[in-house]
């Protein structure tokens, strides 16, 4: 599968080497600018970008992953999934929409009880029992989307935050990359539904979509759907579908490239 990587520390690391040891094609990692660290002040290049280039990958390192140049730099890589872990900032819509499969999140908690940002230090500091890993399709809201993988580990009364960082980064009992893995291969098998590949879309068109999906070759799909789309927008008094949302409606390209590598 072709893959977008998004990560930044050390946590994000073993998710990325099992991609890349498992064979998929990771077309580029997106991870923080290097940032100045230590007494002097120095660069100093994330752990997933030297990672990344160890094993000859290119690397993005955007101050902000969004507008026009970057999404259609990620774009043109056409990934698959992007596989987003501890990368540190929140993606927009149309970054999330990149890839055909959408876009699913690592995260170091059990959701939904620990939403957002440092849930290993909430969970010490709040004394859970529990504690482990989150593999979550992403959505518009924070931590919210749903839950795809989960494992879990009880919690010791003396774990310290820094030591159950390390064990959910991949030590015993977690294989964090495996995890990682299993989702993959299962978003392979089984595509997401439409409505959670193309969020928001009117029911109508949720409905010409599903009728194409039925029909053969992939390319009388596109053609189905096109027709059809543009002759319900006509009865709605809207203008076709151009490459950008129209009056909240997504784009046909999106629903074109989802019927064309649906199977």
């Amino acid at each position: 599968m072709r893959i977008l990587f998004w990560g930044t520390p050390e946590f994000a690391v073993p998710s990325l080497r099992a991609l890349q040891e498992e064979g998929h094609a990771v077309l580029a990692v997106v991870t923080q600018p290097d940032r100045p660290a230590g007494r002097g002040r120095q660069l100093r290049e994330s752990p997933v970008k030297r990672e990344a280039e160890r094993e000859g990958i290119p690397v993005l390192q955007p101050e902000k992953p969004r507008g026009g140049e970057f999404l259609q730099e990620i774009g043109a890589l056409e990934p698959d999934l992007s596989v987003v872990a501890a990368y540190g900032h929140i993606l927009t819509d149309e970054v999330l929409a990149v890839a055909r499969l959408g876009s699913i999140n690592v995260h170091a908690s059990l959701l939904p009880a620990l939403r957002g940002a440092a849930p290993v230090n909430w969970a010490i500091i709040r004394g859970h029992s529990h504690s482990g890993v989150t593999i979550m399709r992403m959505v518009r809201d924070l931590d919210a989307g749903p839950i795809l993988y989960r494992v879990a580990t009880p919690l010791s009364d003396d774990i310290s935050a820094g030591e159950l960082y390390l064990m959910l980064s991949g030590r015993p009992p977690f294989r964090t990359g495996d995890e990682v893995l299993l989702t993959v291969q299962h978003l392979r098998q089984q595509p997401p539904a439409l409505h959670i590949l193309v969020p928001d879309l009117p029911e109508p068109l949720v409905q010409i979509v599903e009728k194409a999906l039925a029909k053969e070759p992939a390319a009388q799909q596109l053609d189905l759907v096109r027709g059809d789309t543009e002759r319900l927008l006509k009865r709605l008094g809207r203008r076709p579908f151009r490459k950008s949302r129209t009056v909240g409606i997504p784009c046909l390209d999106k629903i074109g490239k989802i019927i064309l590598h649906r199977f």
